[in-house]
C-alpha cells in the first residue's frame, strides 16, 4: 500500500494524472471516502491523466453513470444513491465493469458483489481543511 498526502485540490489532480499512468484497459477503480473527501477531483485528474479535459467530469449521482470517451473509455460510476446491487445490474454495470475501458467507482461499497477481485482502491481520509490522506492499494 502506498500512502501520499494533498493539501490543494489541484495537488489532488495532479497526483491522479500520475496514478492514470498506471492504468490499463478493463481496470476498476473503487474510491473509498466520506462526502468531500475530493473523490471527484481525484476523478477530474485521472481524465487528464489519460488525455482527456476534466471540464467533462461531474458527479454522476442522477446518471449513475458518466462515460467519458478518449483512447481509453472511462466509466465514471456514482453509486451513492443505489440502495440494491440489482439497480445497478438493471442500468448494465456488469458490461462496463467487464469491458475494455477504466471503471472509477464512487461509492463502490453499494455494489461490492459486482466487482471484480482485481479492483483497486484508492482510500481518502479528510486530514484538514485541504488536506488529504490517499491511500492506493
Amino acid at each position: 500500500m502506498k500512502t501520499v498526502q494533498s493539501s490543494s485540490p489541484d495537488e489532488t489532480i495532479k497526483i491522479a494524472k500520475e496514478f492514470a499512468k498506471t492504468v490499463k484497459p478493463g481496470d476498476v477503480i473503487c474510491l473509498d471516502g466520506n462526502l468531500g473527501a475530493g473523490k471527484t477531483q481525484f476523478v477530474k485528474g485521472f481524465v487528464q491523466g489519460l488525455g482527456l479535459s476534466s471540464d467533462i467530469v461531474s458527479s454522476p449521482t442522477f446518471t449513475i453513470i458518466n462515460e467519458y470517451e478518449g483512447e481509453l473509455p472511462v466509466y465514471h460510476f456514482d453509486c451513492y444513491r443505489l440502495e440494491h446491487v440489482q439497480e445497478a445490474l438493471e442500468i448494465g454495470a456488469e458490461e462496463y465493469l467487464y469491458g475494455d475501458g477504466v471503471c472509477v467507482i464512487e461509492w463502490p461499497d453499494r455494489i461490492t458483489d459486482l466487482l471484480p477481485p482485481s479492483a483497486k482502491h484508492v482510500t481518502f481520509s479528510i486530514t484538514g481543511k485541504k488536506k488529504r490522506e490517499i491511500s492506493f492499494q
